[in-house]
């Protein structure tokens, strides 16, 4: 029996918990179809997700032929070798990459980072409400703000941060197959310039991961020149596409939380446990990549085939009872916290800790900033992107009271 549950639908992204309650009752992995993918078995438990994630022996990322799951025949070489990444490898080749970006983010030394993040974060904090009010917190501070630390990181100029701006947007817009093929021309201008700024490192050296990607590459670091395009383009779209909907989901459930923000408040210390919780609750990436099961196994008691397909639910895996006391309440103080939000085994998120730093820097900037800051709307009237897999507010609109005071006295 496939369960049908509409992934892109208004009322599953407003209440997770419900929907994903109602979706495990049907077992600890669910046969459905699922946006674009089609066909496919979702895992519904903590258990069920981390033994699919953990067995890569098993369940596969690359079809029989080599090619990565989940792309269709009709898909461009140029999408095809964006997505040829690490994140889409199976061993050896994860290592041999994982080990190339590993050495060059020793190099960079992200904790050390966290001031310049913080400062980053004030800066937009200071300029929210610049051009308009309300100001939509997702474009001009959730989007921005990862996107301006991971450009940096990567030392790429500052100059050409509005393009980066304009790429993030069309790939926030793809939720369904007609999107699609319009994000195809924003991917192709995208790789042609990765392209370029590696030519340019390669020849002229430079500051940043690219430059240090560039170096081990020199030092005998194996990987092809389309795998250095895909690699990049990976740290710069999933290095802020989803912390821009962990910081704006984050604020958004503050700002109707009110005992929570005073919590916080209170003492920003504690903005590192909340953040983890945040992670749990929000959960901004909801599924893995689809897999290929390569022989026949059991899972949590189901039985599946070979040739079969599986993508985890990491949401419902965080919303598991049997992990976490009552999961569907937002609890900030929430110890210990074993969410599964960066994923698990040889694929475990490698920008956890920027996404970390990130969001603790964004929500104590913000807040310090703008005391007074409120929805500008009723929540009732918040909206998510029908984008599948993720969990995305379309607009954030926020107002500060202080500032509505004083424009309210300059108009009479």
């Amino acid at each position: 029996m496939t369960a049908r549950l509409d992934f892109t639908s208004e009322a599953f992204f407003r209440d997770p918990p419900k929907a994903i309650a109602t979706l495990r009752m049907s077992g600890p992995l669910v046969a459905t179809r699922f946006p674009i993918v089609g066909d496919v078995w979702i895992t519904t438990t903590h258990d069920a997700t981390a033994q699919v994630l953990k067995d890569g022996a098993t369940f596969t990322l690359r079809k029989e032929d080599g090619d990565v799951a989940g792309l269709r025949w009709w898909m461009p070489r140029y999408v095809r070798t964006i997505t040829n990444n690490m994140l889409a490898m199976d061993e050896p080749d994860h290592t041999r990459l994982r080990s190339i970006v590993d050495e060059a983010f020793r190099r960079r030394a992200i904790v050390a980072m966290e001031p310049r993040i913080r400062a980053i974060a004030d800066g937009l904090a200071d300029q929210l409400f610049a051009k308009e009010r309300p100001a939509d917190l997702v474009q001009r501070y959730a989007r921005i703000l990862p996107l301006a630390v991971i450009s940096e990181l990567l030392g790429l100029p500052l100059a050409d941060r509005p393009k980066f701006i304009a790429w993030a947007n069309a790939m926030s817009s793809l939720t369904n197959v007609v999107s699609f093929f319009r994000l195809l021309f924003a991917v192709r201008k995208m790789r042609a310039y990765l392209e370029q700024q590696l030519q340019i490192a390669r020849v002229q050296g430079g500051e940043g991961l690219i430059a240090e990607l560039i170096q081990v590459e020199r030092e005998g670091g194996q990987i092809t020149p389309d795998e250095m395009v895909s690699m990049v383009f990976l740290l710069l779209g999933a290095g802020s596409e989803t912390t821009t909907h962990l910081i704006s989901g984050s604020v958004y459930e503050l700002l109707r939380n009110s005992e929570l923000r005073d919590w916080l408040e209170q003492d920003w210390s504690r903005v590192g446990l909340a953040v983890e919780e945040f992670l749990r609750f929000v959960s901004p990436v909801q599924f893995s990549k689809p897999r290929y099961v390569r022989r026949d196994v059991e899972v949590e008691g189901v039985r599946l085939k070979k040739g079969d397909r599986v993508m985890v639910m990491l949401a419902a895996a965080n919303m598991d009872p049997a992990m976490h006391d009552r999961p569907e309440s937002l609890d900030l103080e929430r110890k210990p916290n074993r969410h599964i939000s960066f994923g698990t085994g040889i694929h475990f998120c490698l920008g956890h800790q920027l996404a970390r730093i990130e969001a603790a820097c964004a929500l104590e900037a913000l807040f310090v900033r703008w005391p007074n800051l409120r929805l500008a709307v009723e929540p009732s009237q918040i909206r998510w992107r029908r984008r599948p897999g993720i969990r995305a507010l379309e607009k954030l609109p926020v107002l500060d009271d202080a500032i509505t005071a004083m424009s309210t006295r300059q108009a009479a």
